[in-house]
């Protein structure tokens, strides 16, 4: 009989307490003011279970809203350039992934996450600290614009994920992408990078 290889399992009930845990203490208290510890004391497990069923906080994160995709691996590409056209770069960027069959787990957490505040709240803490933020702490900027243009830019980013792919009002839900990315784009630049004050 052959030995299966690979780490084992371990227990589902396990990993859904961790779960459990993890999106209370995420929707109420927060991404940065909630930590392994409190989560694991939270699900009554050892902080070393958290990691080895998870990785990292972020990753612990990623599984409680169940985003399909990782912003660490995609926003450098979006960031490479510098600042320049970056507002371009993520709106093909973000196309792309809720163009590809990966969109079909986001749309479903957008369509709750209007219906239900809790995974709102969830999905709100995973666009500043997952997204937002890893895009305007690499430009150069006044800190205290950070939190308006980041909210800027979520108010483009997910009025165009609600247009096209929950309501699919059309033409936005059928455009080519690219003119989507040409209509979107510098505005999604002036937030980032412009002068918002004209």
């Amino acid at each position: 009989m052959a030995r299966r290889t690979g780490r084992r399992p371990g227990n589902p009930d396990t990993r859904e307490a961790i779960l459990a845990a993890a999106r209370a203490a995420f929707a109420e208290r927060g991404f940065d003011a909630t930590s392994i510890r409190a989560i694991a004391t939270a699900a009554a497990v050892d902080p070393a279970l958290v990691h080895h069923y998870f990785g990292t906080k972020e990753e612990l994160f990623r599984a409680t809203v169940a985003i399909p995709v990782d912003p660490a691996e995609l926003l450098p590409a979006v960031l490479a350039a510098g600042p320049d056209g970056a507002g371009e770069r993520l709106v093909r960027t973000f196309l792309a992934v809720w163009d590809s069959p990966t969109g079909v787990a986001a749309v479903a957490l957008l369509r709750s996450a209007v219906s239900n505040e809790w995974t709102g709240r969830l999905l709100r803490e995973f666009l500043v600290t997952q997204v937002l933020r890893r895009v305007l702490d690499r430009l150069d900027l006044d800190p205290a614009e950070r939190p308006l243009r980041g909210a800027l830019v979520g108010t483009q980013m997910i009025g165009l994920a609600m247009m096209r792919y929950v309501l699919r009002l059309e033409p936005v839900a059928s455009a080519d992408p690219e003119a989507l990315v040409a209509a979107v784009g510098p505005t999604v630049q002036r937030y980032l990078t412009g002068d918002l004050r004209g």
